[in-house]
This record gives structure tokens, sequence and C-alpha cells, in this order.
């Protein structure tokens, strides 16, 4: 120690200690508690659609027990027939009953066409009207079933 120097004698400067991440600024709570509700909200909504489009799984899974009835069977003509009741079931519960329950064959088929929604081709022409025949016409009974299953998951509501 030099006597001459005044600074010698001072002890060390002590450092402050560092910032903790605890308590959290009144900002970080407020981000929190926007992000749960939005979690909440989110979920809330996500829940309201799964409910919203049960009908529409049901009708698939009836569609898909009628096809595999149909592999096993082969009776064109009461495939067209319980196949057509998945489709007029959800059209029921989409659409105003009665904009839909009067609906028969031709008719039938064009409103389903126009209701299909994006590109999912056509039903095959004259099949609303092929199970009321006592032989069944020859249909594309796959492209009945890929038409059907489009229509239930993509058919457009515009009311």
């Amino acid at each position: 120690m030099n006597p001459q120097d005044p600074l010698a004698a001072l002890q060390p400067l002590r450092e402050p200690g560092l910032i903790g991440w605890w308590p959290p600024a009144p900002g970080w709570w407020l981000l929190l508690v926007l992000l749960i509700v939005t979690a909440a909200l989110l979920g809330w909504l996500a829940w309201r659609r799964h409910r919203a489009r049960a009908y529409r799984r049901q009708a698939l899974a009836q569609l898909e027990l009628l096809r595999q009835d149909f592999q096993q069977h082969q009776d064109a003509t009461s495939y067209l027939a319980a196949g057509n009741a998945p489709l007029k079931s959800v059209a029921l519960r989409a659409y105003p009953p009665e904009q839909v329950a009067s609906r028969t064959g031709r008719e039938w088929e064009e409103f389903l066409n126009a209701s299909m929604g994006n590109k999912g081709g056509e039903f095959p022409a004259e099949f609303a009207s092929a199970f009321y025949r006592r032989t069944c016409p020859e249909l594309d009974l796959e492209q009945f079933y890929q038409c059907s299953a489009h229509w239930i998951r993509h058919h457009e509501v515009t009311s």
C-alpha cells in the first residue's frame, strides 16, 4: 500500500447480485393470462366443432358397414336403398327439413350434386330411383360409395 494513494485504503466495490427470474414482471403475468384464456377458448371451439360434426362421423361409419355388407351379399338394390338412408339423415340434420325431406329421384340427385362442395365428382345418374326398381341398373357402386362419403364429409350448408 502506498500511503500517498488514498484510494488504496478503500474496500473493494461489491457487485450487485444477479437479477432473478422470479417474480415475473406484470406484463408477463398479463401475457400468461391471455395465453390461458386463448387456449381455453380455442379448446372450447374445437370441442364444439367436434360435437357438431358427430353426425358426419356416425353416417360415415354406417356407410362403411353398408359397404361391407354389400361386399358379402352383393345385393346392389338393397345397398343403394340402405346407402341413401345416411345421405338423407345427414341432409335432414344439416339443412332445413322442408328443403330436403320431400326430395326424391332426380331432384334428390341434383340436390346432392349441388351441395357436394369442391370437386367431389357426381353421384351416378339415376342412383336415387334405382332402388325403386325390381332390377338394379348397371351403376358404378364404388363411385356411389366414394361420392356418398365425400358428400357426408364436405357438404356445404348455405342456409
